[in-house]
């Protein structure tokens, strides 16, 4: 099977393994080069808005760096009863949260941006998938915590990991709830000639090129 021909370079503003991953699967070839940008500094608005926001900040800030390269930036959060829940403090945080979400459908929403600061393009949007779990029993959220998998993820769970067994269904897209729209991106890239179809040449296998210095152990929505 033939995989797409990178031709301008590609550059992905998060240390997320999981966007890393995602990226990888879909045979695209990217440096990481993580954002600093300080979400703190983000002010509440409608989630889709303020994760939207957050993906635009993150892409901007590596485009001030790499001007000639095109960026993609990606917030994700999990949002039920109109609460964002980010990333369990601890045990009971967690504990908290898999007992709200047992049983019920939630939404995660990520917004994404890609630009590309001298061409002047500039695009972002957000995606949402509805994810539904089943009836969790207290053995079942203290298993799963005792797994450790919780603690840095936002909802306090991991689609994708130990965490798939807790989902009964999902409405939309899977990807974007494990960081990134893979089908909305790839798109995206098709469009604008960041990577090609058509090409008879074979590119190498996607591996992503860490920046000399970073470290990327960590996990990051």
């Amino acid at each position: 099977m033939k995989k797409p021909v990178q031709r301008p370079k590609l550059v992905l503003a998060s240390k997320s393994p999981r966007r890393r991953y995602l990226l990888q699967q879909a045979g695209i070839e990217f440096s990481v080069v993580p954002s600093e940008f300080d979400e703190n500094s983000a002010q509440q608005s409608s989630p889709d808005t303020y994760v939207k926001f957050l993906a635009e900040s993150k892409a901007l800030d590596i485009a001030q760096k790499y001007p000639d390269s095109w960026i993609v930036g990606a917030d994700t959060i999990v949002l039920i009863d109109d609460t964002i829940l980010g990333k369990p403090a601890g045990a009971e945080q967690a504990r908290a949260m898999l007992k709200r979400l047992s049983g019920r459908t939630h939404r995660v929403l990520t917004g994404y941006c890609i630009c590309h600061k001298n061409k002047a393009c500039f695009f972002s949007d957000t995606v949402t998938t509805q994810v539904h779990f089943k009836e969790l029993s207290q053995a079942e959220i203290d298993w799963y915590i005792g797994s450790g998998e919780p603690f840095d993820k936002a909802g306090a769970y991991a689609i994708q990991g130990i965490g798939t067994v807790l989902v009964e269904r999902v409405n939309g897209s899977y990807t974007n709830v494990v960081g990134l729209p893979v089908c909305e991106v790839f798109d995206f890239l098709i469009k604008h000639g960041v990577i090609d179809l058509t090409t008879e040449d074979r590119c190498q296998r996607s591996a992503v090129r860490p920046v000399a210095g970073q470290n990327y152990s960590r996990s990051d929505q």
